[in-house]
């Protein structure tokens, strides 16, 4: 049976599993009309404009990372058009050190800076239009959010809703307000259920995140069948990848946790066969801040989420650094599995959210975690609640700005002269993780904690959400020994320097090493590449030393017979024999066996 085939008896298996016989086969005519009027569509604007799409076997590399941004993450104050003018920024002071941006929800919304959408198929016109997307699309692959759990209270959705006209009159999850929903995992410490006041009277829907997102009823086929022709627009519109938000939420049965449920993987699936016949190489990216081996379960068995983020990365990597201590990283990343063929993680230390803490549940003890939120706070922070079961609250993430996290460390001697040094320390261990990486604007700009921000709007995500007024930035990189332009400047020429690299591909094996508490090290590429990559991490503010001959000796797959090892990030050479390389505070090592060249620097050689 030819790939095409079998994917489209797939999706059809997939919807018999979700629904009735009847209804599937229904909602399956409907699809594969509306799959190949978007196949269709694509193939004529690839025809004009584009080659064929290579396989989906290369469809990462080195070369991939992902800018995470808002549409007005920097505006003008002129009144320019935001989308134009992040554009013409990433053009000025980023050029080709991104492959990808991810434009956070660009769409008109009512709340929560974009994730309550109002209308999916429209861009805010605050932001821009399409025509600006598509021209941000000619110099960089797209991320868009697919916020295919709830909707706006505004939307026309959920306003035909409380008018009782179909087909939304049944798009919606209506339950008793006596009915117990203490079994229902919640994100947030909001009711579950919120009022909604129709022609018919009050009642009462089902809304995980807020009174202003209404969540979708997935139980109703035409439900599906609507959100999947959001989908193919936006892969219409240049969406690579696709991510799912708050998809673990996605499908609701009362009387259990109404997280990850069968069904909810079983779209999934879906939404990746769907794109898989449409768009071969489009991805599907599943947003589950939850524990680590919830959140993979998102692979499935290969068959499910190309992408899953590696929410655990950014709290193991704020604490080691905090601490001064790598042994809870070192743990979780010797134990990490590599993700299915065909698979793979997205690394990020920070994104438009918290840093989350139920992923490194059972990673970190709680005193650890305890003493975090603390020094948090004392860096200006604050922590999200959640609700349990049995009505308690816990902590569900923290609020910061990333740079603001690392001021000072848990040594209680206040700021210090390493802030920028920690800083780029978290991002290089990041960017040398098996995996593509993810950096937010706010990282590359050294943003501090907007606290303004949250004296606005009420809410504490704002601390993360600054917009930048143009003319302020520029002045701000203009200055050569401000944050901001120290490490705006050192992470563009890292993401350009780490793209020459095979070491660096998403498929490259990784073995991590324990080197004590001090360090976080691993391997690159060991029995796999000519030229394996060992990068070295000084997790503390002291002056470190680290055995590099201990190192070679024992790990295997080193063929080189160099005496030379350099380090990718300045070029300097150390000996194969060193039992005592000294690194200075949150100083980074990417070492790489040779000799240095001076016509050809070995950070542009080494490409196999």
């Amino acid at each position: 049976m030819a790939t095409a085939d079998l994917t489209l008896t797939q999706i059809l298996t997939r919807l018999q599993r979700l629904y009735s016989a009847e209804q599937a086969q229904e909602c399956y005519q409907q699809l594969c009309e509306a799959m190949t009027a978007s196949r269709d569509k694509l193939a004529q604007k690839q025809g004009r404009h584009a080659p064929a799409a290579p396989s989906h076997s290369n469809v990462w590399s080195q070369d991939d990372v992902v800018l995470i941004t808002y549409g007005d993450s920097i505006y003008d104050a002129e009144g320019g058009v935001p989308l134009r003018e992040l554009k013409d920024f990433l053009a000025q002071h980023v050029q080709d050190a991104i492959s990808h941006v991810h434009l956070l929800p660009f769409f008109p919304y009512s709340s929560d800076d974009g994730f309550s959408v109002i209308d999916y198929l429209q861009v805010d016109p605050d932001l821009g239009d399409w025509q600006d997307v598509a021209a941000l699309h000619q110099h960089y692959k797209l991320m868009f959010d697919y916020v295919l759990n709830h909707v706006s209270r505004e939307s026309l959705w959920f306003t035909d809703f409380k008018a009782n006209v179909a087909p939304f009159n049944e798009f919606f999850i209506e339950v008793d307000p006596k009915t117990d929903v203490s079994m229902v995992v919640r994100p947030r410490n909001t009711p579950l259920l919120v009022p909604a006041y129709t022609h018919a009277g009050r009642k009462w829907v089902w809304a995980t995140f807020s009174a202003d997102q209404i969540d979708l009823n997935f139980a109703n086929p035409a439900v599906l069948l609507k959100m999947l022709d959001v989908l193919l627009f936006y892969i219409e519109q240049g969406a690579e990848i696709v991510r799912l938000d708050a998809v673990a939420f996605l499908w609701k049965v009362l009387g259990t946790p109404s997280i990850h449920l069968p069904q909810t993987h079983e779209v999934v699936k879906l939404i990746r066969d769907v794109m898989a016949w449409v768009s071969p190489n489009s991805l599907v990216l599943t947003e589950t801040n939850v524990p680590h081996q919830e959140n993979v379960s998102y692979f499935g068995e290969g068959d499910e989420a190309h992408l899953v983020y590696q929410f655990s990365l950014a709290p193991l990597v704020l604490h080691a650094l905090y601490r001064g201590d790598g042994q809870y990283l070192t743990a979780w990343a010797q134990d990490l599995a590599a993700p299915p063929p065909g698979c793979n993680y997205l690394n990020f230390t920070a994104s438009h959210d918290g840093i989350g803490l139920r992923p490194v549940e059972g990673l970190l003890p709680d005193r650890e975690i305890e003493d975090l939120i603390a020094g948090m706070h004392r860096q200006g922070g604050y922590v999200s609640m959640r609700s349990r079961p049995d009505g308690s609250q816990s902590p569900y993430e923290i609020n910061i700005s990333l740079f603001s996290a690392f001021r000072e460390t848990c040594h209680g001697l206040g700021p210090d002269q390493w802030q920028v040094d920690r800083f780029i320390c978290s991002q290089l261990i990041m960017l040398s993780l098996q995996g593509i990486p993810a950096l937010y604007i706010h990282s590359l700009l050294a943003t501090v904690n907007d606290q303004e921000g949250v004296e606005r709007t009420g809410r504490t995500r704002s601390i993360n959400r600054r917009k930048w007024a143009k003319p302020y930035l520029e002045a701000l990189l203009a200055r050569e020994h401000s944050p901001n332009a120290k490490v705006l400047k050192r992470l563009v020429a890292v993401l350009k320097r780490r793209k020459k690299h095979r070491a660096f591909h998403p498929d490259t094996n990784q073995q991590v090493l324990n080197l004590g508490p001090a360090f976080f090290a691993l391997w690159r590429g060991l029995g796999e590449l000519k030229f394996p990559l060992l990068a070295v991490f000084n997790l503390t503010n002291d002056f470190q030393t680290f055995d590099l001959a201990a190192c070679l000796v024992a790990s295997a797959g080193i063929e080189s017979q160099s005496q030379q090892w350099v380090n990718l990030l300045d070029h300097q050479t150390y000996d194969q024999d060193d039992a005592a390389v000294m690194l200075a505070p949150y100083q980074v090592l990417w070492l790489m066996p040779g000799q240095l060249d001076d016509v050809n620097p070995l950070w542009a050689m080494h490409t196999d």
